[in-house]
Formats: structure tokens, sequence, C-alpha cells
């Protein structure tokens, strides 16, 4: 028996931003290697330089329409896949230009660091295009890898330390679950690929291998009851890193989440809105009522994260075309606005060495510009008219709506109102109170760079969001097509489905 792979030019094409990125990879890390007294800001300008290309790459692809599979359909690129790319290449930009100034505190592998951001995110652009179990494994442990070093990357620093050897465990124990889980699907179908999988009655084992892969994945997006590791590993990460892991495995995880529920799982949707209906709401309400007895900002955005899941997983729960719409444009008003307020962080971190919200009294007096950022960026978390936050969640709802969960958006419009108390406890200190110390703060330019970025997407996508929903739309058009009918062309799966 022989077995020939070969790849032509168009193929290729189809892996064009994966391969642009790896070849800067190897090149940044080749020159840290060579020239290891370069300053790294150097490094910083490649690595900035590395994921602009990339961003060109794929959005030439989407410009140009280019869809197509590879490796028997493991590795699938339609428009869905690369706006997740866009989402994680964008995010890891943000992350690379917050982090200029706050590695100089770093004593040693300070070009390392830039390289283990763009391997991570790398491993999270294989994760949007995986449309099988295995490939879902491999390209979830490969971004995972990254973060492991990262979130321990302080060295001296205990809680550092603490959160790096939490996240491990639970990182590891959350890949057990996913292989067993995989073992499972696999030993009841014989088959890997989402669109093979669906169409078997549920069996006992089966049910049991979904949910563990739901598990798993719920543990990456960090909704309840997965979420144990996510308010320590925060609080202690180095903050960029905090900033990175809140948005971009989140976008890596949630393509697979659409990819399993909408194709793997599509005659089983009646089961699944059941779970995702509980977990959207013990999310939003556990995170939420946490949230308001937190002193550190780091925790506080912390459970704010794990609440703006649940609030995702309510256009999940719908489980039609505007469902998926929603969430793709409210990942995007996430995007700006939460890693606005992380730029805000890292920088009064940077300039004051706390992060507690004490110390963010009289704010507005010693920086205007940070305290009026974070500001809106955490009205747009709440959702609060004309920010994009407001869009993002009038969009989910309305999706909800239409599918008659009702409850459910009881229960997420009661949490929008406890959000907003803890955010304003965060306003209130910042414009109301006063400063400890009058000492006025400078921001960086690169920091700048991130908090105008996240200030114009914020703006932008609430005052004028159609063109951005035009996109979201036409990039889940032919997915949602190929959902809807292997939904229509299985047999049901369950009584009455």
């Amino acid at each position: 028996m022989t077995f020939s792979l070969s790849l032509s030019l168009s193929d290729l094409l189809l892996m064009l931003p994966e391969i642009v990125l790896t070849l800067w990879v190897c090149a940044i890390l080749a020159v840290d290697f060579a020239w290891p007294k370069l300053p790294k800001i150097h490094i910083a300008s490649l690595s900035v330089l590395s994921l602009v290309s990339t961003l060109a790459c794929l959005v030439w692809l989407d410009l140009s329409h280019v869809t197509g599979a590879l490796f028997r359909n493991m590795f699938v690129l339609d428009r869905m896949a690369i706006f997740f790319k866009i989402f994680i290449v964008a995010a890891t930009l943000m992350v690379v230009l917050a982090s200029i100034e706050y590695i100089r505190k770093f004593r040693f592998f300070r070009g390392e660091y830039y390289f283990l951001l763009l391997m991570s995110a790398l491993g999270m652009m294989f994760m949007a295009s995986a449309n099988d179990l295995l490939s879902l494994f491999v390209t979830l442990e490969f971004s995972t890898f990254g973060f492991y070093v990262l979130v321990s990357y302080l060295r001296d620093d205990l809680a550092s330390n603490e959160s790096g050897i939490k996240f491990f465990i639970l990182g590891v124990f959350a890949a057990g679950l996913l292989a067993y889980g995989i073992s499972l699907v696999y030993g009841e179908t014989g088959k890997l690929v989402f669109s093979d999988m669906m169409g078997p009655e549920p069996t006992p084992g089966l049910i049991a291998g979904y949910l563990l892969i739901f598990a798993a994945l719920g543990f990456k997006i960090g909704a309840v009851p997965f979420h144990a590791w996510i308010p320590d590993t925060y609080q202690g990460a180095p903050t960029p890193v905090t900033a990175f892991l809140s948005i971009a495995p989140k976008g890596a995880a949630l393509a697979i989440l659409l990819r399993m529920f909408y194709i793997a799982l599509a005659t089983m949707k009646p089961a699944w809105v059941m779970i995702l209906v509980a977990v959207s709401i013990l999310s939003m309400t556990y995170a939420n009522i946490v949230a308001i007895a937190q002193r550190n900002i780091k925790r506080l955005l912390a459970y704010s994260g794990i609440a703006q899941i649940g609030n995702v997983l309510i256009g999940l729960a719908a489980g039609t075309k505007m469902g998926e719409d929603a969430i793709l444009f409210y990942l995007l008003t996430y995007l700006f606005a939460n890693m606005g307020a992380f730029a805000v962080i890292i920088t009064v971190g940077n300039l004051i060495g706390s992060d507690e919200i004490e110390d963010y009294n009289g704010l507005n007096r010693r920086s205007p510009l940070l305290a009026f950022a974070m500001l809106l960026f955490l009205l747009s978390l709440a959702g609060v008219p004309p920010l994009a936050g407001f869009i993002g969640k009038l969009y989910i709802f309305v999706a909800a709506i239409k599918e008659g969960l009702y409850t459910l958006i009881a229960v997420g419009l009661v949490n929008v109102v406890i959000s907003m108390y803890y955010y304003l406890i965060v306003v209130k200190k910042m414009y109301i109170n006063e400063p400890t110390d009058p000492t006025p703060l400078r921001v960086p330019g690169s920091m700048q760079a991130v908090l105008y970025i996240g200030l114009a997407g914020t703006l932008a996508l609430g005052i004028y969001p159609q063109p951005v929903i035009d996109w979201v739309v036409s990039a889940t058009l032919m997915f949602s097509n190929l959902a809807g009918s292997i939904a229509h062309a299985a047999p049901p799966a369950m009584p009455g489905g």
C-alpha cells in the first residue's frame, strides 16, 4: 500500500496566512538567536510586521473569496475561518503593541516572549480551520503550550508561578477530557470529520463523548462550571498575557464549537440548546454577582469575561444563522472594549505598580486619556448605547428572542443591570474620588496606539455597525448553508426532533 500527498500551488494558497506567519516566526527566532544583544524593540517591530503581513494575506483571501479544504477535509478555509483568523491576528497585534513597555520589567527572555505569542497565535489560526476531532486536539494543544510558559513568565513573582501551575494542571486535565471524549465519539461513529459524524442515533457513549469535548472547550472559553482557573490565572499572569488569554483563545474555541454544534450535532439541537441555556445562565449570573466583591481590577475583568461568555452562549443557544452572525459581531465588540480596558490596566500597573481598584482613585486628574478610555470601554462591556457593546448585546438578544428563549433573555437583562453596578464602581473611583498621588501619568506611544484602536472600534461599531454586520453575515453564509443542508438531509436523531 502506498500513500502519496501532493499539494498544488492552489492548495498552498489555502494555508498562505499560516505559511507567512511561520516563516516570520522562524526569522524572528533566528534574529534573536544570532544577535542576542539586539534591542528587543526591534524584535517587537518584526513581530508587528509579521502580524500585519499575515493580516494582509487574510484580508486578500477574504476579498478574493478563496475557499477550499485540505487533507481530506481536516483543514477547511471558508470565510468564517478567515473571520476568526483575522480576529486572532488582530488580538495578537494589539497584545504585542501593549507588551512593548511592559516587558522592560523582564530580566531574561524578552525576545522569546514575542516568539511564544506568535506561536500561540499560529496554533489558534489552525484551530479556526480545524474540521475534525484529530486536528482539533492537535491544534488546541499546540496553541496552549505557549500559554503554559507565558502565564508563569515572571519567574520571581510567586503569584505568576502559582497561576502558571494552576493553569498547567487544569489545562492538562482538560486535555485528558478532550482526548477521552474524542475516543468515545470515534468509537461510536468511526468518523473524525465533523460533517461525516452527524446522523447516528445518540448512544450513552456518544453523548458522554460530546459532553467531555464540550467540557474541554468550555475550559478554553472560561464558561461556568469550567472557569475555576480564570480568576487566579488572570491575576497572577503578566497583564498582556492576561489580555491575550481573555480574547484570542475564546475566539478559536468558539470557531470549533460552531462547527461541532451546527454540523456534527445538527440533528441533536433540542438537547444541546438546553445545555447551552443552562451554562449561559450560570456563567452570567455567577460571574456578575462575584465580580461585585472584587478589589483587584484584573480579577474583576476575569469575572467580567466569564459573564461575557455567558452572553456569547446566548447566541450559540439560538442555533440559527442570526445567532451565529451575532456571535461573530459580539466578539469584535468584545475585542476592542476588553483589549482597550486591559491597555489601561497595563499602563496604570506599569506606572504605579499596582492592580488594585483603589489605586484608580482620581485617575481622571492624573491622566484624562486613560480615564476617558476606561470609561468608554467599561460602558461598552456593560452594553450602554451608542457604544459597540450595546449593538452586540442587542444582536445577541434579538437572535434568542426569535427562537423563543425568553427566560434566557430575562436573565440576560437582569445581568446587564448587575454588571453596570460593578463597572460604575470603577468609574466612580476614577472621576469622583480624590487621587492618593496626584502625579500625572504619561502614556507611552505604543500604548496610545492600542487605546486609539480600541476607542475607534468601540465607537465605530456602535455608531455605524452596518458594514461590519454585512461582513459577518457574508462570512457565515456558506457555512450556514452547509449546516442547514446537513440538518435537513439527516434523519431525526431524537424522538420528535
